[in-house]
């Protein structure tokens, strides 16, 4: 069965993603509103009744704007730890709350989501690998670095969301506060260019065929640098680089035969 991927939505403005077979999905982080979401899964033939559960990462706005809204209006359960929970700024309906552990898979129907934990400066954060019929899919943003949760999840991605969120030289000469760019620069702040490219080109597994480069800062970053250092050590892999202001294309990840064993090839990675 296949897997269908997109960003709906990357960067601190909302943040956004949908994992799916063609019966039931996951969203990653709600952060655009009720209406957006809407309309951007509308526009990708992508329909909210087989969204089944809402992981929230960690409780920033940007991860958090949509899940009040959208949860109550489609009773979808929103999966999020018992910290996350207390520092959340959005309600939602307590029989609509649960919960999820490091490392403790969570069935919903086809799929399985796996939380593990990483470094970023939130209450209690956590990545996410959504995984069907032997595909695993990668959610990891909002990372300081590389830790070795990181490391381990994404060295079995055969497709990843992954944080690239500011390039050293343009934040360095850039017009934010000393605070600032100490903060996002930091261990608990965000994944540089240099620091996803060094994940990527040294711990990607040989099945990786897509790369979606994620959270782009809007004044630190360029998405053509971004897609230009990547594609220069892309192999195999595509290479994708996720909107601040709109919905990406579909993918379509299929396995590569019953076995379970998935080996994804180019004609078999396309556009929904």
């Amino acid at each position: 069965m296949s897997l269908y991927i997109t960003s709906l939505n990357s960067g601190s403005n909302a943040n956004c993603y949908y994992i799916g077979n063609s019966k039931e999905a996951v969203l990653v982080d709600a952060g655009l509103s009720c209406r957006e979401t809407e309309k951007r899964m509308k526009r990708s033939g992508l329909s909210l009744s087989n969204v089944q559960a809402i992981f929230v990462s960690h409780e920033h706005a940007d991860h958090i704007t949509g899940i009040s809204v959208l949860s109550k209006k489609y009773q979808i359960p929103v999966f999020l730890t018992s910290v996350t929970r207390h520092n959340c700024s959005r309600p939602v309906e307590s029989h609509l709350i649960k919960s999820f552990k490091h490392g403790k898979p969570i069935s919903i129907g086809n799929l399985s989501v796996t939380a593990f934990t990483k470094s970023h400066d939130a209450s209690d954060p956590h990545s996410f690998m959504v995984t069907g019929n032997g595909i695993n899919i990668g959610i990891i943003t909002d990372i300081g670095y590389a830790c070795k949760q990181v490391i381990r999840y994404f060295s079995k991605c055969h497709a990843a969301f992954l944080e690239a969120n500011y390039c050293e030289e343009m934040l360095a000469n850039g017009s934010y506060p000393p605070h600032l760019k100490k903060r996002i620069s930091s261990d608990e702040g965000h994944l540089s260019n240099t620091q996803a490219l060094e994940l990527f080109m040294n711990y990607r597994s040989k099945d990786l065929r897509l790369l979606i480069l994620s959270h782009l800062s809007k004044n630190n970053n360029n998405p053509k640098l971004v897609e230009k250092i990547f594609s220069e050590q892309a192999g195999n892999t595509r290479i994708v680089v996720a909107s601040r202001y709109k919905e990406s294309p579909v993918f379509c990840v299929e396995p590569h035969s019953i076995t379970g064993k998935s080996n994804l090839d180019q004609r078999q990675l396309t556009l929904f």
